[in-house]
């Protein structure tokens, strides 16, 4: 997405602003405004009673963040029920725990758009903005909101550090940095928890496993792992 002349003079946060209404107001994958408008209407038993977002979901947090974080996409019963990324499920719980506890926020948790939350120096999107089935995207659908994506990253202009949380939120944002030139190493890095890929003129990028329950429950990621990569995210844009 270009940003059309008139949205170039607006101030910073309010092109961020009205890139998060257009998020919002799109419906370019037919697939995923089924599945994502049925869920709200379905709704799960233990929601019954409250009203669901059931559309595409903005990016969250600081305008003039230095960290980006990035996920797959918003969960079915969590973000598109709350209508807030990474709000309202377990793997929210994790994340932003561990940005509490680096600094990146002024509390643990996150339970809905009311909470209180607020980030510093940090802000939260997803390669995908709608729930989707099976939690599984399609390619074509990830192709397809990759334009959001490009438009949240060129909107963030002090990004220096990008966090990756799983693989294709990994090879999505090396896709995004090498449409932008950057130099990219041959062969091609590999995800993998806390890797990290140092690009000149460009955001580090830091691979972190997703905080899902398929890799929390196993204990494939742990705490101390996924604090660790904050962690170093803090260093890096602290110069520490």
């Amino acid at each position: 997405m270009v940003v059309r002349p008139d949205r170039a003079r607006l101030p910073y946060h309010r092109v961020v602003l009205d890139l998060a209404i257009e998020i919002s107001e799109c419906r370019l994958c037919p697939r995923l405004v089924e599945w994502r408008e049925a869920v709200a209407i379905e709704k799960r038993a233990a929601f019954r009673d409250e009203s669901y977002w059931g559309r595409p979901v903005p990016g969250f947090g600081d305008p003039s963040a230095r960290v980006l974080v990035v996920g797959l996409a918003p969960a079915a019963h969590g973000a598109n029920r709350t209508g807030r990324m990474f709000t309202g499920d377990r793997s929210g719980d994790w994340l932003y725990r561990a940005l509490f506890q680096t600094g990146f926020a002024n509390q643990p948790g996150a339970t809905g758009p009311d909470d209180g939350l607020e980030l510093s120096d940090a802000y939260v999107t997803s390669i995908v903005h709608c729930a989707p089935p099976a939690n599984k995207p399609t390619t074509v659908e990830r192709g397809t909101c990759r334009r959001w994506l490009e438009a949240e990253y060129s909107a963030l202009a002090r990004l220096e550090v990008i966090v990756a949380l799983g693989g294709m939120a990994f090879d999505q944002m090396l896709r995004v940095l090498a449409d932008r030139g950057a130099p990219l190493p041959k062969p091609r890095t590999k995800f993998g928890h806390g890797a990290t890929l140092d690009l000149p003129g460009f955001p580090a990028l830091l691979a972190s496993y997703h905080p899902s329950q398929q890799n929390t429950f196993t204990g494939r990621l742990t705490e101390p792992m996924i604090r660790s990569v904050f962690a170093e995210a803090r260093r890096l844009v602290d110069g520490r």
